[in-house]
């Protein structure tokens, strides 16, 4: 008899779950990308250059963030992947706090590095315990609520900034609030374990034993050789390139173009504007993307390529009109709309990365797939706009600098709509190999 159904788990029980491992992405984001919101505070009081502040923001962090991640996401198909996330976030929030000690590049720089350690150990464990716990009809709608970690955590970091930054007599310094994160974090690594119980791996696929106990090196090769995977990773990096480059390179441009730097009134509205925007537009559309894709899917899986291709399409110009308008409220409000488009290509991107692993892949598949991202996206978009800002600040100054290097890497939004278009070509044969693959019922 199957008895399959028995191990998959109670709704409400899985609903906490996803839930919490949601506000620990929120948490994984507030501490990745805290430092670009405090980018100018930071290069203020400890004299970095802008490439220094683009090391900071991407490459140290993404290096080792990415590196790390294959080891930790091999233990994770393998063994208790709710300690691997308790202890990756326990981490990262310890150094976290650490970071709000640095007293000069080096030592901010190692502080960053050990942040991408333990960050390392959140996604691919948790995006393996969601794909045991929803079916991969439901796979996108879940992930995309598990990706709303990333505005919300945004949301909140620059809401955080604006009420503990904004007034100047409270005597809290952007240390204060790097260190008071990181407890925070170290807090909710205790109850994460406390609640989360280890699921049954493959139970949404009913796969038997022999189905879960793949050789690695076979699943690692099958997993490679599907092109319908690369190229979403590819999408999604390319995408993703342009999106960490304007987030992390915002607040360099905002305050001191509107001049929120000399008032803390205007610099507190900023915050909480930008609170918002990330918080229930950034939001709204990351949970849209995941929602109608999951809908259109029925008809034909190729939607999971064709949503991301045109959300990314309609970026373009709005990353370039948002960067030169002559006001901060016009930017605000076009940076409302690229927001809401940005967030639409990643349900279905994660989705994908966990439908088209085999079974005792699927931290693998998220680790290799977020290896490709990160290199690309968070160590090479930060990282760009610090050395092409500084090559062209001598001549246009430091505001005009970042607006012709964000206009420049803009472009690699073209790069990545060809990628999920491709990727919309190829899908419906990957999937249903993939189907075939991972669907095995249990012979009893």
């Amino acid at each position: 008899m199957d008895t399959t159904d028995d191990l998959k788990p109670n709704k409400n029980y899985r609903t906490l779950v996803l839930l919490l491992l949601t506000l620990i992405y929120a948490f994984n984001f507030i501490d990745r990308q805290i430092i670009g919101i405090l980018s100018p505070f930071i290069q203020a009081d400890l004299g970095l250059s802008n490439s220094q502040l683009g090391l900071l923001k991407g490459f140290l962090f993404a290096l080792f963030y990415t590196v790390v991640g294959l080891p930790i996401a091999w233990l994770a198909d393998r063994y208790n992947r709710v300690n691997i996330i308790s202890i990756a976030l326990a981490t990262w929030s310890g150094f976290t706090a650490l970071t709000g000690m640095a007293n000069s590049f080096l030592t901010i720089g190692l502080a960053r590095m050990g942040v991408g350690v333990g960050e390392a150990g959140g996604s691919p464990p948790s995006h393996s315990i969601i794909s045991d716990m929803y079916a991969k009809e439901e796979r996108a709608g879940a992930l995309a609520i598990y990706s709303l970690g990333i505005p919300l955590g945004l949301g909140f970091a620059y809401f955080m900034t604006g009420f503990l930054l904004g007034n100047p007599d409270n005597g809290i310094s952007w240390r204060t609030l790097l260190i008071i994160l990181g407890v925070t974090g170290v807090a909710l690594a205790v109850v994460t374990k406390l609640i989360i119980k280890e699921p049954k791996r493959g139970a949404q696929e009913k796969a038997n034993d022999d189905a879960i106990k793949i050789p690695f090196k076979t699943a690692l090769k099958t997993l490679l050789s599907i092109p319908s995977w690369w190229a979403m990773a590819l999408g999604i990096a390319f995408a993703s390139f342009v999106g960490y480059a304007v987030s992390t390179w915002q607040m360099d441009y905002l305050l001191p173009f509107d001049g929120g730097q000399d008032s803390s009134v205007g610099f507190t509205k900023m915050m909480y504007v930008l609170a918002f925007t990330n918080c229930f537009i950034y939001g709204g559309g990351t949970f849209f993307g995941g929602w109608i894709t999951q809908k259109l899917a029925g008809k034909s899986v190729a939607y999971y390529g064709i949503v991301p291709a045109v959300s990314i399409l309609i970026c373009l110009p709005l990353v370039i009109l948002a960067f030169w308008v002559p006001s901060t409220l016009l930017h605000l409000v076009i940076g409302g709309g690229l927001l809401f488009f940005l967030g639409m290509y990643l349900g279905p991107s994660f989705a994908i990365a966990q439908t088209l692993a085999p079974i005792n892949m699927r931290a693998m598949s998220t680790a290799i797939f977020f290896l490709v991202l990160n290199l690309i996206a968070l160590g090479g978009g930060p990282t760009t706009v610090g050395f092409l800002a500084d090559i062209f600040k001598p001549e246009h100054g430091q505001i005009h600098a970042i607006r012709l290097s964000i206009t420049i890497v803009s472009f690699m939004l073209a790069v990545s709509a060809i990628c999920f278009l491709i990727a919309a070509k190829t899908l419906p044969k990957d999937w249903a190999a993939a189907e075939a693959r991972n669907e095995t019922a249990a012979e009893t």
